[in-house]
């Protein structure tokens, strides 16, 4: 801070606490409450589902390239400032997403959003540190971590309510008064607060390639499975584009002095091994998370606060035992706690597999429930493994570095998932085909079934289209949890190339401070 000044106290540090939370929620918040609104927000543009989605993974990817920025603005402009306007520009794009009239238009205003985004988690925990007194820090992060927890349980619940009472562009109009207070609250206490400034240079060149190779590889993920991937032009070159790219950034921030990207810190094995884990567990999570909903609304017939009630459950058991994780980090290697994490994931996933178009609300909500178990277990432990043997001074890029991996495994992710998805239900669809063609016995008896109801030829072969439809989709579902499972079980293993850490933890602090 601009010298050193007492930390809040009283009232004053409670109002401090709740106008910081409420960013945070409100930002995490975003990345959830959309999901359950895709399929509307879809048939309200006049758009495809799957390029629905891409108004998630516009958000994500754009908030992981602004990750690595928030330290370089933040020593720039100063805490206070940045997360001051950053908070204010996320609510006005907020507004302006909702009034977008097309997927063009919402989707810039989405990459925006991320953008200003990105700095808003690492210096709400920044502010919190630099005011809370040094004993009650502990208690700082753990009233930080659990506004971050609780948000995505209420975001489907949230998101699915609104879509369903109001229309889709309350999912976004929602954070306007939130951010509002947030930086009212915000801003009457820590305008006189301000941390030091400095000027540093920026490394513009590895900026720039890093746009250049992720925006290329996003759309390439995003627009792959329209233009029929790789016997498309626009997919080759992409494909090209983004390659050429993240090659010379990799060749340029192992040269550069002030990296936008610090990667000689995978010449640590287990920030390396740490990093990776959190990555591929998020991509895989992400993808269910996007894909779940999706399924509920588009084949199943769910309703947008349905699919909210069956998602949000994850959430639970995540804010039950994340208060617990302090002292199980004390007492057990970290390599056990994440294998935990791992095993409940692949457990839940190959649950998933046995499910059927007859599954019911309870049946799907069970295993959410399950699988929230494991999410702390997944996110702490993996942050503390990955700083384990670093020098403090290496701490803020090295979480810059795994929360820039994290959101960019979030949004390549969910375009995967969309995409598996599809191409399996294609598959099953096909193969449903062959055995039930209009010729064979078993496709006269169903529309015999059918006409007996009173259905006529024509409605009797579109609801037995439409049974194949159903099915085929659920098989690809089944796949999808069956991969995922698969994935988590690699990482079962994976983890423990890692070196044994100690059995205190240290403190993950952030990305921008």
């Amino acid at each position: 801070m601009s010298g050193e000044q007492a930390p809040i106290a009283g009232f004053q540090l409670i109002l401090l606490t709740v106008g910081v939370s409420l960013a945070v929620f409100m930002n995490v918040l975003d990345t959830s409450i959309a999901n359950v609104a895709i399929p509307t927000i879809a048939g309200d543009l006049a758009i495809s589902p799957d390029q629905g989605t891409w108004v998630i993974t516009s958000f994500t990817v754009s908030m992981a390239i602004a990750l690595p920025l928030s330290g370089w603005f933040g020593r720039r402009l100063g805490e206070v400032k940045l997360f001051i306007g950053s908070t204010l520009l996320f609510s006005l794009l907020s507004l302006l997403c909702g009034l977008a009239p097309n997927l063009t238009l919402l989707l810039v205003f989405r990459v925006l959003q991320g953008a200003v985004a990105g700095p808003m988690i690492p210096l709400s925990q920044s502010l919190l540190l630099n005011n809370y007194p040094k004993e009650k820090h502990g208690t700082a992060l753990s009233i930080w971590s659990m506004t971050a927890v609780v948000a995505p349980v209420v975001g489907p619940l949230l998101g699915g309510w609104i879509t369903d009472n109001y229309n889709w562009p309350w999912v976004f109009y929602i954070n306007v008064p939130v951010g509002l207070i947030a930086v009212w609250i915000t801003w009457g206490l820590l305008r006189g607060r301000e941390t030091l400034t400095e000027q540093r240079p920026i490394d513009g060149m590895g900026l720039g390639l890093l746009v250049i190779g992720v925006a290329a590889l996003q759309i390439m993920l995003d627009k792959g499975n329209d233009l029929a991937w790789f016997s498309s032009d626009t997919i080759r070159i992409l494909a090209v584009t983004a390659v050429v790219a993240l090659s010379f950034f990799v060749a340029w921030e192992l040269t550069e002095e002030h990296p936008v990207v610090d990667l000689t810190l995978f010449g640590q094995r287990n920030f390396t091994v740490a990093t990776l884990a959190i990555t591929f567990g998020f991509l895989t999570y992400f993808a269910n998370v996007v894909v779940f909903p999706l399924w509920l609304q588009t084949e199943m017939g769910y309703t947008a606060t349905q699919a909210g009630i069956a998602s949000a459950p994850i959430g639970v058991l995540a804010v039950v035992v994340a208060p617990c994780m302090g002292l199980l980090m004390q007492r057990f290697d970290l390599r056990v706690l994440i294998m935990t994490a791992f095993l409940i994931f692949a457990a839940v996933s190959f649950w998933n597999v046995q499910f059927n178009t007859g599954v019911t609300l309870t049946q799907l909500m069970w295993p959410r429930l399950i699988f929230g178990a494991g999410m702390p277990l997944f996110f702490v432990p993996l942050m503390s493994m990955a700083f384990t043997g670093l020098p403090a001074q290496r701490v803020a890029s090295a979480s810059g570095l795994i929360n820039f991996l994290r959101m960019l495994g979030a949004g390549f992710g969910a375009s995967l998932g969309i995409t598996l998805w599809d191409r399996r239900e294609a598959l099953h669809d096909a193969r449903l085909s062959e055995v039930v063609s209009t010729t064979s016995v078993l496709h006269q008896g169903q529309l015999a079934g059918l006409k007996a109801l009173g259905m006529d030829a024509a409605r009797s072969t579109a609801e037995l289209a439409h049974a194949i439809q159903q099915q085929a989709f659920m098989q690809a579902m089944d796949d999808f949890s069956w991969l995922s499972g698969c994935i988590f079980m690699v990482l079962v293993a994976f983890v423990w190339l890692g070196r044994r850490t100690a059995s205190t933890a240290r403190t993950v602090v952030d990305s921008g401070h």
